[in-house]
C-alpha cells in the first residue's frame, strides 16, 4: 500500500536509500541548529580572548597567542555550518567568487600553526595571524553584497 501511496504522489518508485536515511535521522531542527552555532561562535570567539589575553606571557607567550587564535578561527568558520549544513557551506566557500579568499584564509590558517609548532618561530606566527585576520575579514565580506567593491572603493580613495 506504501508503494501504491508513493506512485500516485509521484515520489520514486524505490525505496530509500541508507544515505537518505542517514541524512533524515542526522538533520537538526533549527533551534538545534542555532544553539549549536552560538555554542561554536562564542567558544571561537573565547579562544580568541584566551590567545589575546596569552600573548603578553614571556617567551611562549605569542605561540599561544597564534595556537588560540587559529583555533578560534577554526571553531568560529565551523559554527557557520550549524546554519547551513557542511556541504552547502563547503560548496559555497569554493565558488569561484570566494575561492581565492577561501584558499588564502586555510593557507594562512595551517602556517599560522606550522610556524608556532613546527619551525617554532615566534615572530613568523605573528606575521601569520595578521595576514589569517585580513584573510578571514576578506573571506567573510564575501557573504556581503558588493561588501568587496565598497573595501576596495574605500582603500583606493584612501590612498590617493
Amino acid at each position: 500500500m506504501d508503494k501504491l501511496k508513493r506512485v500516485l504522489n509521484g515520489r520514486d518508485t524505490e525505496e530509500p536509500s541508507g544515505l537518505a536515511e542517514v541524512i533524515d535521522a542526522t538533520s537538526l531542527d533549527w533551534g538545534t541548529r542555532v544553539k549549536g552555532f552560538i555554542a561554536c561562535f562564542a567558544i571561537g570567539c573565547l579562544c580568541s580572548i584566551l590567545g589575546s589575553c596569552l600573548l603578553w606571557i614571556p617567551k611562549k607567550g605569542l605561540v599561544l597567542f597564534a595556537v588560540f587564535y587559529t583555533l578560534g578561527n577554526i571553531a568560529s568558520i565551523g559554527s557557520t555550518m550549524f546554519l547551513m549544513g557542511p556541504m552547502k557551506q563547503l560548496k559555497r566557500m569554493f565558488e569561484p567568487t570566494r575561492l581565492i579568499a577561501t584558499i588564502v584564509m586555510l593557507l594562512c590558517l595551517i602556517l599560522t600553526l606550522c610556524s608556532a609548532f613546527w619551525w617554532r618561530k615566534a615572530g613568523l606566527a605573528l606575521l601569520f595571524c595578521i595576514l589569517q585576520f585580513f584573510a578571514m575579514a576578506w573571506y567573510s565580506i564575501s557573504f556581503i553584497p558588493y561588501a568587496r567593491d565598497a573595501v576596495k572603493k574605500c582603500v583606493s580613495v584612501c590612498l590617493s
